[in-house]
């Protein structure tokens, strides 16, 4: 498959699409950060799925092609939340609070090989060569970071990716069981439940945090950020996503998740002030290649899992 034939004109606006979708997961990734030392992390975290909620209401309604929620199906709806919502939100604000921006972003970016890997161990999909070398690249990528780390903050910014790794493995989770969802149930109604199990896992723990804050020194601007934040992370990224996976095969859509590091590292260099290093752009270079070899079209094989947003 060839860059020519991938961009041909029909299917261009799906592609912006789906370029979009994962520019927009790193943005709200990088724009996080101003947000987790602003709010305690359990209190960001309900407030997000508080916030989506209101606005997914009308996503819960039932569709035509929807089966009806079995106990099954909430089992998975349940184990999916806890990991991509719960556990995810956890430890992707608490990990982002603790390292920079960029290098969330970049870390973040073993996203699509763990997905290949969890596939490959769970599902029993086919794991080819080039998977095990963006798996290699993303661990290269991630030692990178991982040594400035240890030698600029004593170990901080080290827990700090770990948590953003634990963070994408989560993710990954989350991914390979809603391959189980999305032939019961459409990927509105899908959120919006999951968003709604999210809200209720994470009520006790935010509300505890909420009795001790002060809500009146949050400003205008981290109320727009908190907003943009939460319809980001629960509907837009998604609803762009799954709107380019209708103009485009599936096999061509992980490539794009290419979008996710480099619109971290933008914003967090042009919008938060950070600066990066020569080890940073290798590490982004290690990233981008693991994404590219992992995800680029493969005419021999059926195609892999769409990686998703957060």
């Amino acid at each position: 498959m060839t860059p020519t034939a991938l961009f041909k004109a029909p299917r261009t606006s799906g592609y912006l699409l789906l370029f979009s979708g994962m520019a927009l997961v790193g943005t709200y990734t990088a724009l996080s950060k101003p947000l987790s030392e602003a709010l305690p992390v359990f209190l960001l975290a309900w407030l997000r799925f508080a916030i989506a909620a209101v606005v997914m209401i009308p996503w819960l309604r039932a569709h035509e092609q929807d089966v009806p929620l079995t106990l099954p199906l909430w089992r998975i709806l349940c184990v999916q939340s806890l990991f991509g919502n719960f556990l995810f939100s956890i430890l992707i604000l608490t990990g982002v609070a603790l390292t920079s921006a960029a290098a969330a972003g970049i870390v973040m970016a073993a996203l699509p090989p763990l997905v290949a890997l969890l596939s490959w161990a769970v599902l029993r999909e086919r794991a080819g060569w080039r998977v095990w070398a963006a798996t290699g690249l993303a661990a290269g990528a991630i030692a990178l970071l991982s040594s400035q780390a240890a030698d600029t903050s004593g170990g901080g910014l080290l827990l700090g990716n770990l948590l953003i790794l634990g963070a994408a493995a989560c993710e990954a989770i989350y991914v390979v069981l809603g391959k189980r969802l999305t032939g019961s149930l459409s990927p509105r109604r899908i959120s919006a439940l999951i968003n709604l199990v999210g809200l209720t896992l994470m009520t006790p723990l935010g509300l505890w945090q909420a009795t001790r804050f002060d809500f009146a020194q949050l400003t205008g601007p981290l109320w727009a950020l908190l907003v943009f934040y939460s319809l980001s992370a629960s509907m837009v990224s998604t609803w762009l996503w799954l709107s380019g996976l209708k103009q485009v095969p599936a096999s061509h859509s992980g490539i794009f998740t290419v979008a996710l590091p480099l619109a971290a590292t933008v914003v967090a260099v042009a919008l938060l002030g950070e600066t990066i290093g020569v080890l940073h752009v290798v590490a982004l270079g290690c990233a981008v290649a693991g994404i590219a070899l992992v995800a680029w079209p493969d005419t021999r094989e059926a195609g892999q899992a769409d990686p998703g947003g957060r």
